[in-house]
């Protein structure tokens, strides 16, 4: 078993008014094999969580941890977590040009696991995976994202998470923009990747909706940078009936 620990975690940015404080003292365990929920409104400090953990450059941890397995996650390169098995599923895959599916997916299947994967199983594996997600084998050939609607880009993401096989996913959104079948292909997606890799998943969204697909063990919510509750799947189920209103209040 592998463990993301977040431990007392603060997050600024610099703005044009100066630095802005974002995660507020976050506190968060994953162990393989589980799925938590993220969830919480707009500018709660979600998606924000997501690009500290793999690293984006424009926020700066003021304090707190991040480890995986007792290592300093926050020492490491963007690259150096990937390969210690953090993934991050964005939730606006950028497009890029020059560059073919088939050369980014072997290359950074290579980067993470430190030698190339035999060209045979790779191939077998590749097409299993664009067959599984529905995504035209023609993709192959194209340009990453390029050109690509908003939901095969996030199909191309789970794409990754399965042939990548991370200990972690944070999933920032990803069911943004998808209609109801292809949510329910990206959550195939994912469900294969936990019960093959035994991978542990934090899931970033909005909206239950995804829940009845990727079944939560834990659910936090996220109001003003930090967890103002926690629990099990039920409280999923409450935030749909009720909304984040009385967290809202509650803060003012």
């Amino acid at each position: 078993m592998s463990t993301l620990e977040i431990k007392d975690l603060h997050v600024s940015i610099e703005t044009e008014q100066g630095e802005k404080e974002i995660l507020k003292g976050v506190t968060l365990t994953i162990n393989t094999g589980e799925t938590h929920a993220i969830m919480g409104p707009n500018g709660s400090g979600k998606s924000t969580l997501a690009s500290t953990i793999a690293g984006h450059p424009r926020y700066t941890v003021t304090s707190g941890s991040i480890t995986l397995d007792g290592e300093d996650v926050l020492e490491m390169s963007v690259d150096e977590r990937a390969k210690a098995g953090l993934f991050l599923a964005m939730q606006y895959p950028v497009e890029v040009p020059g560059v073919t599916m088939t050369n980014f997916l072997r290359t950074a299947k290579t980067a993470i696991d430190g030698e190339a994967p035999k060209l045979r199983t790779w191939t077998k594996d590749v097409k299993e995976a664009f067959s599984k997600l529905k995504i035209d084998a023609d993709f192959a050939g194209r340009n990453v994202n390029e050109g690509f609607s908003g939901g095969e880009k996030k199909r191309v993401e789970i794409l990754q998470l399965e042939l990548f096989k991370p200990k972690f996913a944070i999933l920032d959104e990803t069911d943004s923009g998808l209609d109801v079948d292809a949510l329910k292909i990206v959550s195939e997606g994912v469900n294969r990747a936990q019960d093959e890799n035994e991978m542990g998943t934090l899931l970033i969204t909005h909206y239950t909706r995804i829940l009845r697909y990727i079944k939560p063990q834990f659910v936090h919510v996220f109001v003003d940078g930090h967890v103002a509750e926690q629990g099990g799947p039920e409280l999923a189920d409450r935030l749909e009936e009720e909304g984040y209103d009385r967290y809202l209040n509650v803060k003012a």
